[in-house]
C-alpha cells in the first residue's frame, strides 16, 4: 500500500525502526547535553530499590497553585546514594520524601528502552534547608508583624484545667503515651479527654488540624484547654507547624492551646503562637499533672498552717484555761484561809463570849423561873431565884433589892 496515496500529504522516502528513531534521539541528546546540571525541582514520588538505589520522580511547577510544567525520572545508583544519603539527612534533619524541594546535580542519559533519565550524583542540602528557613523566616515576621505571637500566651490557663481537648491522629505514638501518662498518673487526679482526630503530616496535615481546631472552637465552653500531639518526626513530616495558616489559628484560638509535636531540637512557628510548647507528649502529660501536683501541695501546706495555727491557739487556750485554774485554784485557797481565820476568831470570840466562860472569871447567872435575869426590875422581894455559879447552883429567896438609879 502507498502511505502517500492514501494520507495525500506527503510521501515516506525512508523508514526507522523504532529502535533506530531512539538512538537518534540518543546521539543528539547525549551530544548536544553531554554535560552535567544543577537542577531545581521538587519530589513527586521517590521509591528506594532493595540494591540500594533511589528512584526519583521530579516535577517543576511555576507556584504551588499551578499544574505541573515538566516531570522527568532520576535515578541515584547505589554507589552514589550510600554516600548522599546520610550526608543529606544530617545536614538538613530530613531524609529525602515526597513534597521536598531539592537542588540535584544530574547528567542527562536517554536509553531506547527506558526514555530521558536523569542520573544524579549529587544533591546540595543547603538548597532544601535554605529555601525552607527563608520561607520560615517570612512566616515568623509576618506573623509578628500582626501582634500573633503573643496573642495565645495571653490567655490564662484554668487553676484546675480538668477539660482537656487533644487534636492529635488516633493511631500516633505520641497520643497513646499522653493518654497513659495523663490518665494514670501516680497522683490519681482524674481528667477528661476527648479526641479530635487529624493528619499530622503531610500535605493536607495543616488544613486537617485547622478544621479540628473548628470543631473544638464551637464546643469551646465545654474544655479548659486545647493540646495538640504529634510524637516525633522527621523534619519535613513536621513542616505543616511551620504553616501560616495554622499558626494563626492557634494564636487567635479562643483556648490556651499547647503544643508538643515531639521533637527535641526544632522550634516550629505553631510553638510560638502557642500558650506553651513542650517537646513531647509526655512532657505536656507532665505539665498538667504538675499544675494540679503544685495545688495540691500548695492545700497541703495551708492545711499543714492550719493545724499548725489550729495547734497552737488551742495550746494557748489550754494555758489560758490552766491559768484560769491556777488564778481560781489560788483565791479559793486565799478565800478559804480568810473564811477559816474569820471562823477561828468568831469561835475565839464565842468561845470567849460563852456563859462558861464568864462563869469561869467569877461571875454568876440568875434566874427566875427558867428564865435568865438580866436587870434588877425583873426581880422584887420574895422572888426565888437560882444563881449558877462555874462549879455550882444556888437556890434563894430574894429579902430585898436595890436599884442603882436611885
Amino acid at each position: 500500500m502507498d502511505l502517500a496515496t492514501n494520507n495525500g500529504i506527503m510521501g515516506i522516502t525512508s523508514q526507522l525502526t523504532l529502535y533506530q528513531l531512539q538512538e537518534q534521539i540518543r546521539e543528539s541528546v547525549e551530544k548536544n547535553m553531554e554535560g552535567k546540571y544543577w537542577v531545581r525541582a521538587e519530589i513527586s514520588e521517590i521509591k528506594n530499590h532493595p540494591a540500594g538505589h533511589c528512584y526519583l520522580e521530579l516535577v517543576d511547577k511555576p507556584s504551588e497553585n499551578e499544574p505541573v510544567a515538566a516531570k522527568a525520572q532520576a535515578i541515584i545508583w547505589a554507589s552514589s546514594y550510600r554516600l548522599l544519603r546520610p550526608y543529606f539527612e544530617t545536614t538538613t534533619g530530613s531524609p529525602l520524601e515526597e513534597g521536598m524541594h531539592i537542588l540535584i546535580y544530574v547528567q542527562i542519559q536517554y536509553s531506547p528502552l527506558y526514555g530521558l533519565s536523569l542520573i544524579a550524583t549529587d544533591i546540595d542540602p543547603s538548597y532544601t534547608a535554605g529555601e525552607q528557613e527563608i520561607q520560615r523566616q517570612k512566616t515568623i515576621n509576618r506573623l509578628k508583624q500582626e501582634g500573633m505571637l503573643e496573642l495565645n500566651p495571653s490567655l490564662e490557663i484554668p487553676p484546675l484545667p480538668r477539660r482537656i481537648a487533644v487534636i492529635s491522629s488516633e493511631s500516633a505514638a505520641g497520643y497513646a503515651d499522653f493518654m497513659d501518662h495523663l490518665h494514670s498518673n501516680e497522683y490519681g487526679f482524674r481528667f477528661r479527654t476527648e479526641l479530635f482526630k487529624a493528619l499530622m503530616q503531610g500535605e493536607n496535615a495543616s488544613l486537617s488540624i485547622i478544621e479540628a481546631m473548628e470543631s473544638v472552637a464551637q464546643r469551646s465552653e465545654e474544655f479548659d484547654l486545647l493540646v495538640i500531639l504529634r510524637g516525633g518526626g522527621s523534619s519535613h513530616d513536621l513542616s505543616c507547624f511551620d504553616d501560616y495558616e495554622l499558626s494563626l489559628n492557634i494564636a487567635q484560638f479562643p483556648l490556651p492551646v499547647i503544643t508538643a509535636i515531639g521533637h527535641e531540637q526544632d522550634h516550629h512557628i505553631a510553638d510560638m503562637t502557642a500558650h506553651t510548647s513542650l517537646k513531647t507528649p509526655t512532657a505536656a502529660a507532665d505539665f498538667l499533672i504538675d499544675i494540679f501536683a503544685g495545688e495540691q501541695q500548695q492545700l497541703n501546706y495551708l492545711s499543714q498552717m492550719v493545724r499548725l495555727a489550729l495547734n497552737k491557739r488551742i495550746m494557748a487556750e489550754h494555758n489560758r484555761l490552766e491559768g484560769f485554774k491556777s488564778r481560781i485554784r489560788s483565791s479559793y485557797r486565799l478565800l478559804l484561809s480568810s473564811r477559816n481565820h474569820t471562823l477561828d476568831l468568831l469561835e475565839q470570840r464565842i468561845l470567849t463570849n460563852s456563859s462558861q466562860s464568864i462563869l469561869a472569871k467569877g461571875y454568876a447567872l440568875l434566874f427566875k423561873n427558867g428564865q435568865r435575869v438580866k436587870q434588877i426590875s425583873e426581880v422584887n422581894p420574895g422572888d426565888s431565884l437560882k444563881i449558877v455559879l462555874n462549879d455550882g447552883k444556888l437556890l434563894c429567896t430574894v429579902n430585898s433589892k436595890e436599884d442603882e438609879k436611885r
